[in-house]
């Protein structure tokens, strides 16, 4: 990407979307999008211009960045127009200050959004239409379940594509309005899994999946908080992500102590090889998908569609507390730590075959792509 694309809104807009005006918005987008912003036409270097009286996923706008000589419409209006030179920025904001079409004379390559939205975001792993429409009042909730959607990721656990999405979607909203940011978010899920942890290591199992059921749902709304306002941080991400990484063991050693208090206690040599079983699993597991990305530019959840499937299952921390659930139901929570193991295992073996898959099939001549690109 060139360093010197900036970034001008034009229009003008007062319709708040998550508590934001247009105008804030955008400018939030654009600086996670590592364009720079600017407050007039810049004399030199190519511009972004965007027609604050729209709302579009960010997606768009890593879209335009990328395409020197692109503009955006939507029924003839430019919305988004990666423009070359000061001349050309000047005539898009008129065009748009005049809610006028694109001088013809200007040569940009024109994309229809409502002919053309189809987009690929490799970091939330799917393609689909990308939305892009007018910023009116009415119009507003739409746009924020719109927003919402599209900060999803196409490609994760059945728990959180498909259980709470309603719900954290409506948390994530109030908590928009509510002036909360991604860390506060962050920081009371972290309480929330601690207690978890204290809850699972007593003994109180069921009260511990409630507990950590609301950790969860919080550790999803953070980060479709930031997406949705465009708002995050280094620290944050750090926490979040670092969390993520370091718990599920800690949750799975706590649920084995607390077996003790139902009289299901496993033995120590039976316990640690369990937690060796656990441990040593996540950890190749995500060796093999850091492999993945270094030798093939891509997740390897995002290879083929059957890929895509397991990770609606594989053993991470959503799947394995549907099957510590499923045993506390049965009233053999024992049993549900045996059964995380063996799926950790079963799961990590289905990835060490599909990388070597992939790389038998590169060193054939075939190109290794995901099916959604």
């Amino acid at each position: 990407m060139d360093s010197k694309v900036s970034f001008l809104e034009a229009g003008h807009n007062e319709t708040r979307v998550f508590g934001l005006s247009p105008a804030e918005r955008a400018r939030r987008f654009a600086t996670k999008a590592k364009l720079a912003v600017v407050d007039r036409v810049p004399p030199a270097g190519s511009v972004i211009v965007a027609d604050v009286g729209f709302a579009w996923d960010p997606a768009w706008l890593a879209h335009v960045r990328d395409s020197a000589g692109l503009a955006v419409t939507w029924r003839g209006r430019p919305v988004l127009v990666h423009a070359a030179d000061a001349a050309t920025a000047e005539a898009v904001v008129a065009a748009i200050e005049a809610g006028a079409a694109l001088p013809p004379a200007l040569g940009l390559t024109v994309q229809d959004a409502e002919a053309d939205a189809s987009l690929y975001n490799a970091t939330l792993r799917k393609r689909e239409d990308a939305y892009l429409v007018p910023l009116t009042r009415d119009a507003v909730p739409m746009i924020e379940k719109a927003s919402y959607d599209a900060s999803y990721k196409g490609v994760t656990d059945l728990l959180t594509l498909y259980l709470w999405r309603g719900a954290a979607f409506h948390i994530t909203r109030w908590a928009a309005y509510a002036k909360m940011t991604p860390n506060m978010i962050t920081t009371i899920g972290v309480a929330l899994c601690i207690w978890a942890f204290f809850l699972f290591k007593e003994g109180h199992f069921a009260a511990g999946l409630l507990i950590g059921l609301v950790f969860m749902v919080l550790d999803t709304v953070d980060g479709k908080l930031a997406r949705c306002t465009g708002t995050s941080s280094e620290w944050g991400n750090i926490l979040d992500h670092g969390v993520d990484l370091i718990h599920p063991p800690f949750w799975y050693w706590a649920w084995g102590v607390g077996l003790a208090g139902w009289g299901l206690a496993f033995s120590q040599t039976t316990l640690w090889t369990i937690m060796a079983v656990l441990v040593a699993g996540y950890v190749v597991q995500r060796l093999i998908e850091g492999a993945f990305i270094a030798s093939f530019g891509m997740h390897i959840h995002v290879w083929e569609r059957a890929d895509s499937r397991f990770r609606l299952i594989t053993a991470r921390r959503n799947p394995n507390v549907v099957i510590l659930f499923a045993s506390l139901l049965v009233s053999r929570p024992d049993w549900g730590l045996l059964a995380v193991a063996w799926w950790t295992g079963l799961s990590c073996l289905f990835h060490l075959v599909r990388l070597g898959q992939a790389y038998r099939q590169r060193a054939g001549g075939k190109e290794i792509v995901s099916w959604l690109a």
